[in-house]
């Protein structure tokens, strides 16, 4: 397949271009060209500015792909800018689990209907995260309804390379016994590693999945389960005080987890989140001298 990834250079975009590469794709990366990617002569490059349509419109005139896979869609008028410019057969909207308002037990897909939801054309600094996502959607599907699309809705995406540092901080806060307020360390929380996310957005260009689906590390865990683990690990106790720095994962209900059935009833198998869990902390405990 001749495939086009909008972003792709860092943090799960990496494996994601890996595995495309892997599965003999023809892949371009469109990018502003200022961060750096280790794939050489593996993959085609052009640079573009999505927030200016000139410049979009320019880099994309004349091309055609089987697949986009748009990783930094953050807006609806990112969604339009591109694909007013771009002649392709599948596009992949990186979308995030922060698209439910509502997120409970195991919430599904349907949880959230772009075609049902009031859109609004806007810039991502006019909305949250989660309404910019929103928007991101139904500009796909109330803007483009012949269109064949996915949007992979993901929690948060943990791995060594993430640069947010969520997952690090608990570590860094029990290690340097600084304390920490953490607001209900029983809610439970999807997770998906770098790993997975990268590869199922690959799988979702070259297989049928379609529409919106979940995607996330099988189970569940608890702020309190990880911070035990760092304890158990370390030795060290993690203090923990109101007046502490406010923990990442704050806010969560008491279940922020998703239904994955659609995404592994096509095929592809998701790892478990304790497990990746327990990895990732183990990759940052390594960098401390114990």
């Amino acid at each position: 397949m001749n495939i086009l990834v909008v972003g792709g250079t860092r943090f799960f975009g990496i494996p994601m271009v890996r595995k495309l590469i892997a599965d003999g794709h023809d892949v371009t990366l469109a990018t502003r060209g200022r961060t750096p990617d280790s794939f050489g002569n593996t993959v085609k490059r052009i640079c573009l500015d999505r927030s200016d349509e000139a410049s979009i419109a320019e880099a994309l005139y004349g091309r055609s792909f089987d697949a986009v896979i748009d990783k930094i869609a953050y807006s609806s008028n990112d969604v339009k800018r591109l694909l007013d410019h771009v002649d392709c057969g599948k596009y992949i909207l990186m979308s995030t689990s922060s698209v439910y308002g509502n997120i409970g037990r195991g919430t599904p897909e349907s949880s959230f209907e772009p075609e049902k939801y009031p859109l609004r054309l806007c810039e991502r600094a006019d909305f949250d995260y989660g309404e910019a996502k929103r928007q991101a959607e139904c500009a796909l599907v109330q803007h483009y309804p012949q269109q064949e699309y996915a949007a992979v809705r993901y929690p948060v995406v943990i791995g060594r390379n993430d640069y947010t540092g969520r997952l690090k901080f608990y570590a860094d806060m029990i290690l340097s016994g600084k304390p920490m307020y953490v607001d209900d360390a029983e809610s439970q929380i999807s997770f998906i590693d770098e790993i997975g996310a990268g590869e199922f957005l690959a799988y979702a260009a070259e297989n049928d999945v379609f529409g919106a689906v979940n995607g996330c590390c099988r189970g569940s865990i608890s702020v309190g389960e990880i911070i035990g683990y760092i304890e158990q690990k370390t030795g060290m106790k993690a203090v923990l005080s109101g007046n502490g720095e406010a923990a990442p994962y704050n806010g969560y209900p008491t279940y922020a987890t998703l239904d994955i059935s659609k995404a592994e009833a096509s095929g592809f198998v998701f790892g478990d989140v304790k497990k990746a869990v327990v990895e990732t902390i183990d990759g940052y405990l390594g960098e401390y001298s114990l």
